[in-house]
């Protein structure tokens, strides 16, 4: 059972059903500040290749009655335009749960959090972190209601880190090898590559560069590289599925992180933003 809840975005009013296991943010509300039709730039998204591919990976991950054959069919029609690149399309072919196509004159389409948030940096990086800051408030809200502990980090952090790590599971860890302790080489790496392309140092640089410093560097990362950071993760995962070797996905990464902090940091709208403490270490610059 899901309560109904109301957030409040640069004036814009969001439904949010919020259940037991996980909440789903209205896209339809979300895209109500463009000027197009929300159902049209809903439908603009879900054409969209990385859009498909990142949906694909994480159905992978949480549902085990994804149907990822037909989940293909659909991302080669899509992009082709020989299939109605719906909701409820997709829904329908592939047996999805990270979207919901609520019908009624107070429905629309709603999104797990976490595929909002990918939905948010498509339609707006800056939109996105006041989506995460209002969200943020609600949970903090009822945690105290019900006495327990929120941490909108869990968000940033934990968005797209199983797909991340799902993707290197699949496309770079030999078979031997997979589930063994041998793993955490692997994920060390590819980690170090994101930190690579978005701090520009590898987890053992930066200890040693701040030896007095507690917790890694993503503990003491801004507001902007946390967001960005979660979006690296879900493009290194689609750049393994594709192929890419680890020269290309550092090129590629960290031209995405280059131009994502330059709409995040450039952005004068956030800078109210970044003197408070929602994430963590609020807007501290290194």
């Amino acid at each position: 059972m899901s309560n109904k809840k109301i957030i409040s975005v640069e004036g814009l009013d969001i439904s949010v059903l919020v259940g037991d296991d996980a909440d789903y943010i209205s896209l339809t509300d979300i895209a109500k500040k463009s000027d197009d039709e929300p159902r049209f730039t809903i439908r603009s998204w879900m054409r969209n290749n990385n859009t498909l591919a990142y949906l694909d990976a994480w159905e992978s991950v949480h549902n085990r009655n994804f149907k990822r054959g037909e989940a293909a069919t659909f991302r080669f029609s899509a992009t082709n335009n020989s299939f109605s690149a719906s909701v409820t399309a997709w829904i329908e072919t592939t047996g999805a749960i990270g979207l919901q196509s609520r019908p009624g004159r107070y429905g629309g389409t709603y999104a797990h959090r976490e595929i909002a948030l990918n939905f948010c940096y498509w339609f707006s990086p800056t939109f996105q972190v006041y989506l995460i800051k209002e969200f943020d408030r609600l949970k903090t809200e009822e945690a105290k209601l019900l006495n327990t502990e929120w941490d909108v980090k869990r968000i940033m952090s934990k968005a797209n880190y199983r797909i991340h790590t799902e993707a290197v599971r699949n496309y770079l860890i030999p078979p031997k090898l997979k589930y063994t302790k041998q793993e955490g080489l692997f994920f060390a790496s590819e980690a170090d590559l994101i930190n690579m392309a978005l701090f520009g140092v590898t987890a053992k640089q930066w200890r040693e560069a701040n030896p007095d410093l507690k917790g890694n560097m993503r503990d003491h990362a801004t507001p902007e590289q946390l967001l960005v950071l979660s979006n690296l993760q879900a493009l290194n995962a689609s750049l393994l599925e594709w192929g890419s070797d680890d020269i290309q996905r550092l090129e590629l990464l960290n031209k995405a992180a280059i131009d994502q902090m330059s709409i995040l940091v450039n952005s004068a709208s956030l800078n109210p933003l970044r003197n408070e403490k929602y994430l963590g270490k609020g807007g501290d610059k290194k």
